[in-house]
């Protein structure tokens, strides 16, 4: 029976071939960079040492090797190889694919089917391949930008071990870069400063540095070029950046800690990072806010107003004049001083209010606007706060029975030094108020 997906159709001999398929590796030991999982100590190398592949699923960047590792996968193991792509296979595929499986299996080999963009099969697709993983019809082995906890079933997931591909580094790069020079028979025309800026236009993609430098060799130039005269041939790769997925959340998280940790240069980098990737202004000024009530609390009072005013410049600047009001903001975050004090006092009483929920108001600070309120005993004994000694009764107002906590401890930092002493202040006037 023939297998559509077994045999895609590939260039003739003596056809035109682009660069990215004339270097493909043929041997793992080929492949630039990802040696943290293809070395001998790692997953890959040593599922391979043992004989034991599972079933895999590879998550990484664009161009860093899933495909091309899968491939050489299965050559290592002597399965075939089928290919398929989530995007453009149905269910009817799927059948198909499964059937011939069996068929290869009855006859003594097995099937490693590569699913590409595997996140893209919705769930009840993704439970398809379950049987087929558990009886041994095939190894499955997808590949995912997205993050697998997050777009792939659990179900799935316990059954494959999830590889992590890392995107390539510069040296990887410039290994790729040479590697093409040899296969093409000629140097890039290019100067040193320039051979750098193409390396980092490429932003880690290997698939991505071989067409450009594809398009680099092909140029017909008296002497090489340098990096202004490259950036007007070529343009630089957009950053990977998705507002809805992972990294949307991974550059907001790498903002917010940059802040927390006091580093005005590393916050404004993330800042930046996000705006160039298109992130909607709005939301960072909103986050601004978050983290200015969340960190720094009343240890700089000023920085929530501050924080505001800058989403408010914004709204009258716009884009892009109104992105430094932010910056500005970003920068007071970062070297404003530091304290959840608040934070941790807000959900702690937010705890004890959840387990406490029913219990009521001493009827001290009970208001009475009926005579049967009065004669039960609301509002009786209440001390009016400002007819008191220094403004301070001392009365306690929690629930009756209900042991004093103490949620807010502020820290000696910033103006919560100010705080800690009027809390520690009351605190010794509350306790001689009371008769203690």
């Amino acid at each position: 029976m023939a297998d559509l997906f077994d045999s895609a159709p590939r260039p003739a001999a003596d056809g035109p071939r682009p660069l990215a398929d004339r270097l493909r590796p043929k041997r793992l030991s080929e492949v630039i960079g990802q040696g943290h999982v293809l070395s001998p100590e790692g997953p890959l190398g040593a599922m391979l040492a043992a004989k034991s592949l599972s079933s895999l699923i590879l998550w990484g960047p664009p161009g860093v090797g899933k495909t091309t590792i899968a491939r050489l996968l299965a050559d290592e193991t002597d399965l075939a190889f089928v290919q398929i792509s989530a995007i453009f296979t149905g269910v009817p595929d799927l059948k198909k694919v499964f059937e011939q499986a069996k068929i290869r299996r009855q006859n003594g080999q097995g099937t490693l089917l590569f699913v590409d963009e595997i996140h893209r099969f919705n769930k009840a697709q993704q439970d398809g391949f379950l049987p087929h993983m558990e009886d041994g019809t095939i190894l499955l082995v997808g590949a995912t930008t997205e993050n697998p906890s997050f777009e792939l079933n659990a179900a799935l997931l316990s059954r494959a071990q999830v590889i992590v591909l890392e995107r390539l580094s510069l040296a990887d790069l410039e290994r790729l870069a040479q590697r093409a020079e040899k296969e093409l028979g000629r140097s890039l025309p290019l100067t040193g400063e320039a051979r750098e800026a193409l390396l980092e236009m490429a932003d880690g993609d290997g698939r991505a540095l071989l067409n450009l430098i594809e398009q680099a060799a092909a140029w017909r130039v008296e002497r090489p070029l340098d990096r202004a005269q490259l950036a007007q041939r070529l343009m630089r790769r957009a950053a990977k950046y998705d507002k809805s997925g992972e990294e949307h959340y991974n550059l907001i998280s790498a903002l917010h800690k940059s802040i927390r940790g006091s580093d005005p240069d590393g916050a404004l980098y993330w800042f930046a990072r996000m705006l160039e990737g298109g992130e909607d202004p709005r939301f960072l000024a909103r986050r601004l806010v978050r983290m200015a009530v969340e960190d720094i609390g009343l240890a700089d009072p000023q920085a929530q107003g501050i924080c505001i005013d800058s989403w408010q410049t914004y709204e009258r600047l716009g884009s892009p004049e109104g992105e430094l009001a932010l910056a500005n903001a970003v920068v007071y975050l970062a070297l404003a001083p530091k304290s959840n004090g608040v934070y941790v006092a807000y959900k702690a009483a937010r705890a004890s209010a959840r387990e406490t929920g029913s219990l009521m108001p001493p009827r001290h600070i009970l208001n009475a606007p009926t005579k049967m309120m009065k004669e039960i005993g609301y509002g009786a004994g209440y001390a009016y706060d400002h007819d008191a000694e220094d403004g301070f009764s001392g009365q306690d107002y929690f629930p009756e029975g209900m042991k004093r906590p103490v949620f807010y401890a502020p820290p000696e930092r910033g103006f919560e030094r100010e705080l800690k002493k009027r809390v520690e202040y009351f605190a010794k006037l509350r306790v001689k108020r009371q008769g203690g």
